[in-house]
């Protein structure tokens, strides 16, 4: 089961899209230089770390001009 949920997240991230590049981010950063942002991670993996960071808040989004 994942975790957090899909639900869970949408509420945080308002785009599938821009929930997937986010966490593809940040599991790619997580995977070239670890750098944790959390004391503790249920995942093991980079982007069950990615998404736990996300639904606590940890990552924040900067949106753009183009975004709009």
């Amino acid at each position: 089961m994942l975790y957090p949920s899909i639900d869970k997240l949408l509420n945080v991230i308002d785009s599938k899209y821009s929930l997937v590049t986010i966490a593809a981010r940040r599991a790619r950063q997580f995977q070239e230089d670890e750098d944790p942002k959390m004391e503790k991670y249920l995942s093991h993996k980079y982007v069950g770390k990615s998404l736990e960071e996300i639904y606590n808040g940890v990552i924040k989004i900067k949106k753009t001009d183009d975004e709009d």
